[in-house]
């Protein structure tokens, strides 16, 4: 089991584009490409945020996804937040090496300010992908617009469903992840009241009352976003979250198991995260050939 790390660096120039990190146990990384952009996108707001990928088993692709924003365009947040983009910049690949794209494909609702942070899970029970993201919307009867965490299933990538609001909490709630374990979809999302990391479980995707995780660790973490789960080569798992109050990066968390939430904060000692400073990405299991492809390729 190898792991590939694909994220943003920030608002300097190029830093808003696609890069890659490999490794061989989860928490030690090798800046790829000489530490240059993968990937460049040209449509759109010619910038990306976000970026995460999925593999599609049944079809043996690839599929990217990212924000479609560039703040080092120098427009602001409130223009991304309120007037910002509604569509999914996406790539396609066989072997992760070799990308077409990018594309830009419409999923957000006509009244909402922008789309952030996509990503997806393959729902067992649809036998298709859903995506998830947040948008911005102010809805009929609301003195002003919230953040919500919106959905759509897709089975290729190029064609959704109508979108639906998936996640609301009383204050502003945003980059959302989600990992299926033990026939639980555990869910992990940044809400603004606390500028913090909650985290649940539920047995269906879509239309049951979620159980929350009690965890001490991730209650006293304030100041972060984009978090990111996966499970390291000795069983452990992983939660990364990005310490964008800071400026300090991502911060690696373990746990023995998802349910207890028993997260501890590794040491400097523990983990490497490279030259570069990673900004919300994401973390995909990868097999020694295709570890060994993206090494030689880049």
């Amino acid at each position: 089991m190898k792991y590939l790390f694909i994220y943003f660096i920030g608002e300097q120039e190029d830093g808003e584009q696609v890069y890659f990190s490999v490794s061989s146990d989860g928490l030690h990384w090798e800046d790829l490409n000489q530490g240059k952009p993968v990937l460049r996108s040209c449509v759109g707001e010619k910038g990306i945020r976000d970026p995460f990928v999925v593999r599609d088993s049944e079809n043996d692709r690839f599929y990217m996804m990212a924000t479609d924003l560039r703040i080092g365009a120098g427009k602001g947040w409130e223009e991304a937040q309120y007037r910002g983009s509604r569509n999914l910049i996406i790539w396609e690949s066989e072997n992760l090496a070799d990308w077409s794209g990018p594309r830009s494909c419409t999923v957000g609702v006509p009244e909402a300010g922008c789309v952030w942070a996509p990503e997806s899970v393959y729902d067992q029970d649809e036998k298709a992908f859903f995506v998830f993201w947040a948008s911005m919307v102010q809805l009929v009867g609301e003195s002003e617009p919230k953040q919500r965490i919106y959905g759509s299933y897709t089975r290729d990538f190029r064609n959704f469903t109508e979108p639906f609001i998936y996640l609301e909490t009383g204050n502003h709630v945003i980059d959302m992840n989600i990992v299926r374990a033990q026939g639980w979809y555990y869910r992990f999302v940044k809400d603004e009241t606390t500028k913090g990391i909650k985290a649940d479980r539920v047995r269906k995707l879509c239309g049951e009352s979620a159980q929350s995780i009690h965890s001490e660790i991730l209650e006293k973490l304030l100041g972060v976003e984009g978090p990111e789960a996966y499970e390291l080569p000795d069983g452990r798992w992983c939660l990364i979250a990005d310490q964008f109050a800071s400026g300090g990066g991502y911060l690696p968390l373990v746990c023995s198991e998802l349910e207890k939430g028993d997260f501890e904060v590794l040491s400097h000692q523990e983990y490497d995260l490279g030259k570069l400073k990673k900004r919300h990405g994401c973390i995909l299991k990868i097999t020694n050939e295709e570890y060994l492809r993206l090494k030689n390729r880049y």
